[in-house]
């Protein structure tokens, strides 16, 4: 049995994680699915980069988890590195999952391809309290071409406008790049919310962990929705011993 930590992306928040949860408690696991500081609907918007770290590192204390398997979605994968760097002795794997892996100083809007950056600048100033909504059109033809246009359309009524503070906040990644803990990279082939190639999760992202357990899986952004059975199973076999 392993106690996975699960951390959403952006735009989402803990419930986008319940069909992978339900599919992992059934093969005996235990797991849980926070919701960042600052996400969600109605939450507070104002956060940083630190507070949205800081409820992840609380959360996990307030619960005494320890021998954690702590995985993090795209924008999630920023997350788990600082709280591995707060709380290394509780995490006994990271997963990456599509997920942002910054260099040391580094924001999450510097790993983003020029375009994308215009766009994300272009939707905080549109908004009035410096956050950022995925367009819908955006959503279903990049983040879940997998799916229906019904559960194109349910799941993106999930969703809830990001903070874009913790987006552009540099990071201080000194101390995850010194850590033991062991890291895996679960990567979805048809992944294209970061442009293949050049841009690309993997190997872009994922060969900057150094040494690393590689898993991938067909699908797109979001299988936790399009395919939360096989995403489960992948779980499992990224978050082995």
């Amino acid at each position: 049995m392993s106690i996975f930590v699960l951390v959403h992306g952006s735009w989402h928040d803990g419930s986008a994680w319940k069909p992978v949860i339900d599919q992992l408690e059934a093969k005996g696991h235990l797991a849980f699915a926070p919701t960042i500081a600052g996400h969600g609907k109605g939450a507070n918007k104002n956060v940083n980069h630190a507070q949205c770290t800081q409820s992840i590192v609380d959360y996990i204390l307030d619960k005494d988890l320890t021998d954690i398997v702590l995985l993090g979605h795209s924008f999630g994968g920023t997350i788990i590195a600082k709280v591995a760097e707060a709380i290394p002795h509780r995490i006994k794997r990271l997963i990456f999952f599509d997920a942002f892996v910054l260099n040391d100083g580094e924001s999450l809007r510097d790993n983003v391809p020029p375009h994308l950056q215009a766009l994300l600048d272009e939707l905080v100033r549109e908004s009035n309290d410096r956050t950022v909504m995925l367009p819908f059109e955006m959503w279903r033809e990049v983040f879940i071409d997998d799916a229906d246009l019904e559960l194109a359309q349910s799941s993106y009524a999930q969703l809830s406008p990001e903070p874009y503070q913790p987006w552009i906040d540099k990071l201080d990644l000194k101390q995850f790049y010194s850590l033991p803990i062991p890291k895996s990279y679960l990567y979805c082939t048809e992944d294209n919310v970061l442009p293949q190639g050049e841009w690309g999760w993997h190997p872009k992202m994922s060969s900057r962990l150094g040494q690393f357990r590689f898993v991938q899986m067909p699908g797109s952004h979001e299988v936790m929705f399009s395919n939360p059975v096989g995403l489960a199973e992948k779980i499992i076999a990224s978050g082995r011993d």
